[in-house]
């Protein structure tokens, strides 16, 4: 059966964050579809994953036999999340923006399964071609034309980084203007968040409904 990678990064709990409601949009209609499937879920926010340390770092670029004790403890847990990207047949990312970049913790589970050598940096990458799904939420707009598109730093990094170092199939969902609804400033946006709120959920649960079909086939 198929296994689904799922991650969300939103320091927001549940429903008050509009990358999980998203996700969660997907994941539901990926189940529905694939309910035989396994779902391996990781909460950056509740449960970090360990930064890249100068041990974890090193033992990267050396032979497991010549590894410390150190360096071998803290690849371990490197490998572990390697392996689970490494087994999944699908990728499902929260990626809201903060600050006009990623969340650290984010940040933090992408230094640790980029591998030169092994999921990257090779012809064939280890997950190479697995499809992932972005759900990259932001408080304002920052799409081609709008002041702010000079500021957009989330797809252009995991463009970078999921697409190009690490080979996956990458495809965005990308909700707007989530800061509307609380910022009095923006409340002549509401009904343009409303949409694209409504626009993401849709595709994120045909975006789950096609790819679980796909795997299924």
């Amino acid at each position: 059966m198929a296994t689904l990678l799922h991650i969300d990064s939103s320091v927001l709990p549940g429903s008050a964050s509009a990358s999980r409601t998203v996700t969660d949009a997907f994941r539901t209609a990926w189940e529905a579809q694939h309910p035989q499937g396994t779902v391996v879920y990781r909460d950056l926010s509740a449960n970090p994953v360990p930064h890249i340390t100068a041990d974890t770092h090193l033992a990267g670029f050396s032979d497991p036999s010549t590894h410390t004790p150190e360096q071998a403890a803290a690849f371990a847990e490197r490998v572990r999340l390697i392996e689970e990207l490494e087994q999944a047949d699908a990728i499902l990312i929260g990626a809201p923006m903060y600050n006009y970049s990623i969340p650290s913790t984010l940040k933090a589970w992408l230094d640790n399964v980029i591998l030169f050598g092994r999921t990257a940096g090779v012809d064939a990458p280890a997950a190479k071609g697995t499809p992932v799904t972005v759900v990259a939420s932001r408080g304002g707009s920052y799409a081609p034309g709008t002041p702010r598109e000079g500021m957009e730093y989330v797809q252009n990094y995991l463009e970078a980084t999921l697409r190009d170092t690490l080979a996956l199939d990458i495809d965005f969902i990308v909700p707007e203007l989530t800061m509307a609804p609380q910022n009095p400033a923006m409340a002549e946006l509401v009904p343009l968040y409303e949409a694209s709120r409504e626009q993401a959920l849709v595709a994120a649960e045909r975006k789950g409904k096609e790819i679980a079909a796909r795997l299924a086939a």
